[in-house]
């Protein structure tokens, strides 16, 4: 992709971010179980009546038993924005955000996301997450404003350790640029 940096372009990196890269970051547990009620909430918003996620018989003849709905991937990993004892602002994706802050830029987009799904995410599943920074473009100018390009890689893993899933997102972290 235009103006993200491979890893063997590093070279004008600050050092504490080209260390970053490629190592992994925020291990962390979901906070709650895949549950069926969030599967059937979010099926039913979206009018998606696939019997898959709604009948036993149906799930245990073509998936071995009820599964999540892939696109619900993330679903598992977004913290609750309140839960007891927290001392800090939970956030998803907080790599993204840590860039923010270390490069100084306030406004950021995602301008792409790619989800690849292995294992199926079942009820009762726990997922557990970890995000790998894979690269961090040089500074470029765009419409928005004036920033860098990188990419996130999260990976997500059931309580067996299986792999479930790997969701990348391309982000652009900018500041806007003035207008005359």
């Amino acid at each position: 992709m235009s103006g993200v940096s491979d890893l063997s372009d590093l070279s004008d990196l600050p050092v504490d971010v080209a260390e970053m890269i490629g190592r992994t970051q925020y291990e962390e547990a979901g906070e709650f179980p895949v549950e069926r009620g969030y599967v059937w909430t979010s099926c039913s918003s979206v009018e998606n009546g696939n019997p898959l996620f709604w009948d036993d018989d149906v799930a245990s003849d073509v998936t071995g038993g009820p599964v999540a709905p892939p696109t619900m991937l993330s679903v598992w990993f977004r913290p609750h924005h309140w839960a007891p004892g927290r001392e800090r602002v939970a956030q998803p994706l907080q790599v993204h955000f840590d860039l923010k802050e270390r490069f100084g830029l306030p406004e950021a987009v995602m301008s792409d996301n790619t989800i690849t799904f292995y294992e199926p995410v079942r009820p009762g599943d726990r997922i557990s997450t970890r995000q790998v920074l894979q690269s961090v473009g040089e500074e470029k100018t765009t419409r928005l404003g004036t920033g860098r390009f990188w990419v996130i890689d999260v990976e997500y893993r059931n309580q067996r350790d299986e792999l479930v899933g790997v969701e990348s997102y391309t982000g652009f972290g900018y500041r806007r640029t003035a207008t005359t």
